[in-house]
């Protein structure tokens, strides 16, 4: 079905923009003044780590063909939406997935045995790079990715152009959060996660769970301070 392969080919898109930002933090001074880490980034390992962020990849397309496919009767597809649909629709997508993301990831930290055997692999990035967001056990990868599809569920109605919003602007802020280079856009964006934000997760650990959005760190105060 064609928006299955327009999904696809915006997650390939974006993922590509990611692979070209991860040479420049890695391979270039570029970003060298605007990094936030005064850690000293390793570029050997993202070839120790291209296997399993492949996999990952691998598993996203797959995935997302095949829920999309189960779930294609959930889609308006012929019709463009007006502009209040569109936002209101993208905006209930990002908030439900990101809720269940918050919790889902939490528990990933306040699970011991979820923390060592599953969670652990992405916090090995102390000092993450642009694709290390997808540089995850492929159990946290598939269970990470059910709050898309949830979100299309309980809103039993999702305009297909709300939908590629969503996956354009999830898999780019994901990249973004884990660049390790300082917000610009993002900090001026009330409530929207910034790289710093989810840095200090990965330096720290003990917070800072929530992705997209900060305000679940507020409202169940998991915030690092």
């Amino acid at each position: 079905m064609n928006f299955i392969i327009i999904t696809l080919v915006i997650a390939f898109l974006c993922n590509l923009f990611g692979l070209i930002y991860t040479y420049l933090v890695l391979y270039t001074d570029f970003f060298s003044k605007v990094k936030i880490q005064k850690r000293k980034l390793q570029p050997e390992l993202f070839f120790q780590r291209l296997p399993l962020i492949a996999f990952n990849v691998f598993l996203l397309f797959t995935l997302s063909a095949a829920g999309l496919y189960l779930l294609k009767d959930f889609f308006i597809l012929n019709t463009v939406p007006s502009v209040g649909v569109f936002f209101i629709q993208l905006i209930a997508i990002l908030l439900i997935d990101d809720l269940y993301f918050y919790c889902f990831h939490r528990s990933l930290h306040q699970n011991k045995y979820l923390l060592k055997k599953i969670h652990s692999i992405h916090h090995r990035a102390a000092t993450p790079f642009p694709l290390e967001y997808i540089y995850v056990h492929p159990l946290e990868w598939i269970g990470g990715a059910i709050g898309s599809f949830l979100a299309v569920i309980i809103l039993q109605e999702v305009n297909i152009y709300a939908f590629w919003a969503y996956v354009m602007f999830r898999n780019l802020h994901e990249i973004d959060i884990h660049s390790g280079v300082r917000s610009t856009i993002s900090q001026y964006i009330p409530l929207l996660g910034t790289t710093e934000h989810h840095d200090l997760h990965h330096s720290k650990i003990n917070g800072n769970f929530a992705s997209t959005f900060n305000i679940w760190d507020k409202i169940f105060g998991t915030k690092i301070k």
